[in-house]
């Protein structure tokens, strides 16, 4: 489409904004989501990906496969795995004679009956529910994918995926059963049920589903010069030029979709702190940077600490045998393992429940405070850990799902018994909390602080704002490096 097209009309009503904002839709053209950087996207072979030239960032990949065949078929075995999964035993446990058999249900139901129905809500909702309705949008999306055209419903369930889908936490639940089983092999003669093989084997195929289904391709299949708003009985058509054809225009003025990566050119400086309006593609409201990233940030960190302390000073669970026995702490369990001689299974625990968490708040304090005092070093190490901490965060719920299968299988009364404390629903506030911590911080944030994405933007810390930018974007635009992609 010519650059005489008519501009698109963007408006978030909802949020109370008056005037109609202009966009023209810009292909070709990619904002980096750890820096902000906008930089050309080259055309990918498969098994490409490119980064950012700045900080690294995985940018976009060319998948190998069938972009919907291979990640139809997965998504079929995950749904077999999953239902199978429900049906069957996940552990029996024979103690002198009386035996206990458990599924994938119990243990929720059974926090839930000891007045633990926070944690037990938790538990069922990221091994039952989220797996689900992870498995049931991927059927949708990739139905919406086979059409000519992308259904107008198909956009918001690939929004709503992304969201969802680190949630689903099939692989944490399998370490969570491991460590389980290695406490009770020293008690009782315990039997593994087919639920435990067929949760390995529904976590693979999740992982190959997301693996290889080709969002790109999904979402060109919704054709941005064919789309129009109404607005007020007039008709707008979506204006849509190439990078390649047009000069690189002002870093201020660009904003890009944080749902579909669709990058448009606004006639005025983007603000930080409104709405610029609704997306063509996705219909997600667009935002140049996460709404109150450092206050949400900062509210959440502030929670996870207060929890912290409780977490990790009292009992998470009590062991009862034969009389005998008490509280557990986070780090007597650990301790309790070592001295069993399982050590790497210690050393695991101890990693994952004590010190992910402590360096999530830590890492998010330190992003926080040299955001809030406009720092400009150690940006891409910053960027890097980062990403660190939003990749390890959910694996801190393997005590709660360890609890979780023993409060279910130990249920022999005076015999021997397992019982959740408060220290476990502390524990698992801590990685709620820091899991939206992460999710609310914008890493962008701390390159505009530091005035590397041109002009600072409103929305930053007074002292940021007082403080004299850096220009130092490229003058230039270059494209993204590419690289064999090891996914």
């Amino acid at each position: 489409m010519s650059m005489s097209s008519p501009p698109a009309r963007l408006r978030c009503d909802d949020l109370g904004l008056g005037p109609v904002r202009h966009v023209r839709v810009i292909g070709g053209l990619s904002e980096c989501p750890g820096c902000g950087l906008y930089q050309r996207l080259p055309d990918l072979e498969p098994g490409q990906q490119a980064l950012c030239v700045r900080c690294g960032q995985k940018m976009a990949r060319r998948r190998r496969t069938a972009p919907l065949a291979a990640p139809l078929a997965f998504c079929i075995s995950s749904a077999a795995f999953y239902f199978a999964a429900l049906a069957s035993s996940l552990m029996t446990l024979d103690v002198y004679g009386r035996q206990r058999t458990v599924d994938l249900l119990t243990g929720p139901m059974e926090l839930m009956h000891e007045g633990w129905g926070e944690a037990g809500i938790l538990v069922g909702a990221v091994t039952v529910l989220a797996p689900a309705v992870a498995i049931g949008f991927m059927f949708a999306i990739l139905y919406a994918g086979s059409r000519p055209q992308l259904p107008d419903w198909g956009p918001r369930i690939l929004v709503w995926y992304d969201k969802l889908r680190p949630w689903s936490m099939v692989e944490v639940y399998i370490l969570g059963i491991f460590v389980a089983y290695t406490k009770l092999t020293d008690m009782a003669h315990v039997d593994v049920g087919p639920a435990v093989y067929l949760i390995g084997a529904l976590m693979l195929t999740m992982a190959a589903t997301d693996s290889t289904l080709d969002t790109d391709m999904i979402w060109r299949h919704r054709r941005i010069d064919s789309l129009t708003r109404s607005e007020g009985g007039e008709t707008a058509a979506v204006a849509y030029v190439h990078i390649d054809e047009i000069e690189m225009p002002p870093v201020d003025h660009l904003v890009a979709c944080s749902a579909c990566g669709l990058v448009g050119e606004l006639s005025h400086p983007v603000s930080n702190l409104s709405c610029v309006g609704i997306c063509p593609r996705c219909e997600h409201k667009v935002w140049r940077r996460l709404p109150q990233t450092l206050s949400r940030t900062t509210a959440f960190l502030i929670a996870a600490i207060v929890f912290y302390i409780p977490a990790n000073l009292y009992p998470v669970m009590t062991f009862l045998r034969m009389g005998g026995g008490g509280g557990h702490t986070i780090v007597e369990g650990a301790i309790e393992l070592w001295m069993d001689g399982m050590i790497p299974l210690s050393l695991l625990v101890f990693f994952a429940s004590i010190t992910v968490p402590m360096l999530k708040i830590l890492s998010l304090a330190w992003m926080i405070l040299q955001t809030w005092r406009g720092a400009r070093g150690h940006l891409v190490m910053r960027t890097r850990l980062f990403r660190v901490v939003d990749m390890v965060g959910r694996w801190s719920m393997i005590d709660v799902f360890m609890i979780s299968i023993l409060v279910a299988v130990v249920r022999f009364n005076a015999m021997a018994s397992v019982t959740a404390n408060a220290g476990m629903v502390a524990f698992a506030a801590v990685v709620v909390l820091t899991l939206l911590a992460a999710w609310s911080f914008d890493p962008r944030i701390m390159w505009d602080a530091a005035g590397r994405n041109g002009p600072v933007p409103d929305g930053l810390p007074p002292a940021v704002l007082r403080a004299r930018a850096d220009p130092a974007v490229p003058s230039s635009l270059s494209p993204a490096s590419m690289e064999p992609d090891q996914a």
